[in-house]
């Protein structure tokens, strides 16, 4: 059952069945939001596939700093017209397949705009049809930009109908931090602070432990000496 286990801290099963209700209202929504668009006289998709990852992370890890605004929309756009760049420049589909996703990675990190979803779209632009090479650096704007802007919106209204932070902002530490001399901290602490906190980390349960044990380690040190 070990392999069965939530990997996320602060993953529970209502927050998971949230983030189900919330992709599938999310995704349907934008579709009917671009359906309005004439993509289909272009034979553009209505939705592109690497929205659908993009909705994984702003539903189910909304504090991820991967999953934020900036990230979702930038991200997808920018790597999309990297994507169609490598397309136009490199006459080699494989040479250029590789260098979009890579690209894309450098540019979105320069940028402050990682985005997993954001190396699909990237990958897209090169692989993806006639059509989508014929609408150009136009792909990156509709529907790659409008589906993204789409999506981002209607999370941050589910989000805060169900009383989650959308966009991020996270609670401040300080308010939170006891007076030394601090008791140590053990992992029924971190579950209760999971709890209070009502949020779902993009880290494992084990890590985030091991990870306060070593803070812990070092501030111990840096008192000491």
């Amino acid at each position: 059952m070990r392999l069965f286990r939530p990997l996320l801290a602060g993953a529970t099963l209502t927050e998971r069945l949230i983030a189900c209700a919330g992709a599938a209202i999310g995704i349907a929504l934008t579709i009917v939001v671009c359906t309005q668009l004439p993509l289909g006289a272009a034979d553009l998709p209505v939705i592109v596939a690497p929205l659908g990852a993009s909705a994984v992370l702003v539903f189910a890890v909304p504090a991820s700093p991967l999953a934020q605004p900036w990230p979702v929309v930038g991200g997808n756009v920018i790597s999309t017209l990297v994507g169609v760049a490598m397309w136009r420049l490199v006459p080699d589909p494989v040479l250029a397949a590789g260098l979009a996703v890579g690209g894309a990675i450098l540019v979105m990190s320069l940028l402050r705009c990682l985005h997993p979803p954001g190396g699909a779209a990237a990958l897209t632009a090169v692989i993806g049809g006639p059509a989508i090479h014929a609408a150009g650096y136009g792909f990156a704007f509709a529907p790659v930009a409008i589906n993204s802007i789409a999506l981002v919106s209607i999370a941050m209204f589910v989000h805060r109908a169900t009383a989650r932070s959308y966009p991020h902002v996270p609670a401040a530490a300080s308010a939170m931090r006891p007076a030394p001399p601090a008791p140590a901290i053990e992992a029924s602490d971190i579950d209760a602070a999971l709890t209070d906190m009502h949020e779902s980390f993009d880290i494992a349960r084990e890590d985030l432990d091991h990870l306060i044990a070593r803070a812990q380690a070092h501030a111990a040190t840096r008192v000491s000496s």
